[in-house]
C-alpha cells in the first residue's frame, strides 16, 4: 500500500480524470455559464451592476 501511494500514477491518473472531466464540461457548454455566473459576482461585489 505505501509503495502505491509513493508512486506517481495515483496523481497521474486523477489528473487525467480531472482533465477528461473538464473537457466533458466544456463540450456541454458550461464553460460559459461559469464565466456568466463569475462576471455577473464580480459586478455585484465592485457594486457596477
Amino acid at each position: 500500500m505505501k509503495k502505491i501511494l509513493t508512486s506517481r500514477w495515483p496523481g497521474l491518473v486523477l489528473a487525467a480524470a480531472g482533465i477528461l472531466m473538464m473537457g466533458y464540461g466544456i463540450f456541454r457548454g458550461e464553460m460559459a455559464v461559469v464565466f456568466t455566473k463569475a462576471v455577473n459576482i464580480c459586478m455585484e461585489c465592485i457594486g457596477i451592476g
